[in-house]
């Protein structure tokens, strides 16, 4: 398998020399990494990733979809950053996959090499949802395609009253089942609704999104960043690592039986009240102070 798909990213690399997935995004220290492709800082505790090609609303590119998944990725091995926020840039948020730089040369792909690319972009999903910090998506204006999917990754989203999501990929004659949104999306909204929304390819309003659950929060577009941010140190100054706990098991409960996750939970909660943040809340409470949570 692995020299069948090395073979297939070969293929599209010499299609495409722009795209060469068997090339990763060496981040030993997300705190100090380049970004190359998106805008990354990192102001204490939360890291932002804001996507910045506004003149075309801020589509992914084969190079920023490797590059974002290398960062989730490296995200995993760091406790230097406890929240992320994900934005786009010029007021919308993602366009999708870019038409010019990735659909035009995808057409000229055998099986293989769409195998590899298709590959490639749920190992960003992947990325996002193994990663232990809560990712708070921003979302104003266009959020289309591979951008809705982004959304619909992360683990909160704060929306403007103009934001539009359309999950399109019927619009170009693809299924509705593309980087797990036939998994993620009815969980969030509901089989029915997903249903809809992924068959037909039409915007989802702001209203509608908050209404059937799939914004957590509306807000004045001057308003956004600020809120997405605020929210992020808040959750940023709580216990990082139950907060990684509740993660993994929103995550990993979705196939488990009523019994099995009931135990699971009791397992996991067992050993986050070994930890020093679950002393120090008591503490505090005790001498009725607010907790100084520490992630251990």
């Amino acid at each position: 398998m692995g020299a069948t798909l090395g073979l297939a990213y070969n293929r599209l690399a010499m299609a495409n020399p722009a795209f060469d997935p068997t090339s990763y995004y060496p981040i030993d220290d997300p705190v100090t990494y380049q970004a190359q492709h998106v805008r990354w800082q990192v102001d204490g505790l939360v890291g932002t990733i804001v996507l910045d090609r506004p003149e075309r609303k801020n589509p992914l590119t084969f190079q920023s979809y490797a590059e974002l998944r290398d960062l989730f990725r490296a995200l995993a091995r760091s406790d230097r950053v406890r929240v992320v926020v994900i934005a786009g840039a010029g007021g919308n948020f993602c366009s999708g996959g870019d038409v010019h730089e990735i659909i035009a040369p995808l057409l000229e792909q055998d099986m293989r090499g769409l195998l590899a690319f298709t590959r490639m972009t749920g190992d960003l999903v992947l990325a996002m949802r193994a990663c232990p910090q809560p990712v708070i998506a921003a979302i104003d204006g266009i959020c289309v395609g591979a951008g809705a999917i982004l959304a619909m990754a992360s683990d909160l989203r704060f929306a403007t009253p103009g934001a539009r999501v359309a999950f399109l990929f019927s619009r170009v004659g693809l299924a509705g089942c593309d980087m797990g949104a036939c998994a993620i999306l009815p969980r969030i909204i509901g089989q029915g609704r997903a249903s809809e929304l992924l068959y037909s390819g039409r915007n989802m309003s702001a209203e509608e999104g908050e209404r059937w659950g799939f914004f957590n929060m509306i807000v004045p577009p001057h308003d956004l960043m600020d809120e997405a941010i605020t929210q992020a140190r808040r959750l940023a100054e709580g216990p990082a690592f139950a907060h990684a706990v509740t993660k993994r098991m929103l995550h990993r409960e979705w196939d488990m039986s009523l019994e099995t996750a009931i135990e699971a939970e009791a397992q996991a909660q067992a050993i986050c009240m070994q930890t020093q943040d679950f002393r120090r809340a008591y503490e505090a409470f005790a001498v009725k102070e607010h907790p100084a949570f520490k992630g251990d």
